[in-house]
């Protein structure tokens, strides 16, 4: 590659570099003194609406189509509602849930493990002070190698990846042996599927999918009761990750010749500006492979040692714990108002641009029993038959999901 594409990139020194900042241990003591007390969270539930035809939402459709090739649509699933709620620390998070009866606790208590695990790398000061030692040159492989440079923010990072993993792989628990939210969670680490996901998926695939509420992968389970994936889809998710190794080389080369950009410029403009490529990908050798660079295993004071296993035993360990001081609750949505004047049915779309656009949310409104009266694409103006202020929201919610924005009447 050009002269300064690899310069300090290098993914195994990012890998030890982290392991020994891990060495003598992420969450000293266990995490137990930083699960807080018994709480109570209120969630609300909303159902998610598949584009006509489909069994996927308009934005799943999208993300496949431009993202997921070679990956067709049947081995995709969705999830079926999006829950809503306020952490204990009183941040709202969006997730997914369904088609397994898990509910809404996965995700509720993952959040709250999440947190637990990021209180506690936070109190680490061994950790902190590994930090501070670090020199110019480890520092400057981070910052080359890596998206999240700072060290304690890639482990937070990690663990809000292995919650990201649970709560995914919770749409198809009805695929495993596990019933319960603990055996669940217990049943995904000693089937090594959290291990799986970071060496088979790429990663903007898992962050992507999570908000969207999809999963391509399907689950068998063994005699044993570990499950484990099934081969067509370790086949699809090798090739689509392959592919998009393969597009952040050839952006990366179109970069540096025909625009005539550096590296660096190439990296700010397709990584960091538009989000195109990941770094990561851009920056490998031709003969690389990519590796998570929590699984690569060293050896550090005498001892084998590597960072996924540490985080992924620690999670597990807080989210079962968490489950005896979590409930939750469904909250009643707020009482519903019928709709009487015309300008409550008047909304905009910044984004909508072309006939496309137009037909899209056309039938997305229609198919919510929304007609729609009026949609202008100079003015982005669309006027639609909302009946109550719960229908226009359901609307509001599938259009965003379908990638758009919405700017509700004032």
């Amino acid at each position: 590659m050009r002269p300064d594409s690899t310069r300090g990139y290098d993914r195994a020194t990012a890998s030890r570099i982290l392991a020994e900042l891990a060495h003598g241990g992420l969450f000293p003591g266990g995490c137990a003194a930083y699960l807080g007390r018994p709480r109570l969270i209120g969630y609300r539930a909303a159902p998610l609406v598949p584009a006509p035809g489909s069994h996927l939402t308009a934005s799943q459709q999208g993300y496949l189509t431009s993202f997921m090739r070679p990956c067709p649509a049947s081995q995709v699933i969705s999830a079926t509602h999006r829950v809503t709620w306020n952490d204990s620390e009183g941040i709202p998070n969006v997730a997914h849930v369904g088609p397994s009866a898990l509910g809404p606790v996965v995700p509720v208590v993952a959040r709250e493990a999440t947190l637990a695990l990021w209180r506690a790398l936070a109190a680490n000061e061994t950790l902190a002070a590994r930090i501070a030692r670090l020199d110019d040159a480890a520092r400057q492989v981070l910052m080359t190698t890596t998206t999240d440079v700072e060290p304690r923010e890639i482990f937070r990072i990690g663990v809000e990846a292995t919650a990201r993993t649970l709560i995914q792989h919770a749409y198809i628990a009805s695929q495993t042996p596990y019933r319960t939210p603990a055996e669940f969670a217990r049943g995904m680490r000693d089937s090594g599927i959290f291990a799986v996901v970071a060496s088979t998926w790429y990663w903007e695939l898992q962050a992507s999918t999570f908000r969207r509420g999809m999963i391509p992968v399907a689950l068998v389970a063994a005699p044993d009761r570990t499950v484990r994936y099934t081969a067509r889809t370790t086949a699809t998710l090798r090739a689509m990750k392959d592919a998009t190794i393969a597009d952040a080389r050839a952006v990366m080369a179109r970069a540096t010749s025909e625009e005539g950009l550096t590296v660096a410029q190439a990296v700010q403009k397709y990584h960091h500006d538009l989000d195109l490529i990941s770094k990561q990908y851009a920056l490998l050798g031709e003969a690389e492979q990519p590796r998570c660079l929590g699984q690569m295993t060293h050896v550090i004071g005498g001892q084998r040692s590597s960072v996924q296993p540490e985080v992924i035993a620690a999670y597990v360990d807080a989210f079962t714990g968490l489950l005896d001081l979590v409930a939750i609750t469904q909250l009643p949505g707020p009482p519903d108002e019928v709709i009487t004047d015309p300008a409550e049915r008047t909304f905009r779309i910044p984004d909508m641009n072309c006939k496309h656009c137009r037909a899209t949310i056309t039938a997305l409104l229609q198919a919510l029993d929304a007609p729609v009266t009026e949609i202008d694409l100079v003015s982005k103006r669309v006027v639609a038959g909302f009946g109550t202020v719960t229908a226009r929201e359901h609307a509001f919610d599938a259009i965003r999901d379908a990638g758009y924005t919405v700017v509700p009447p004032r």
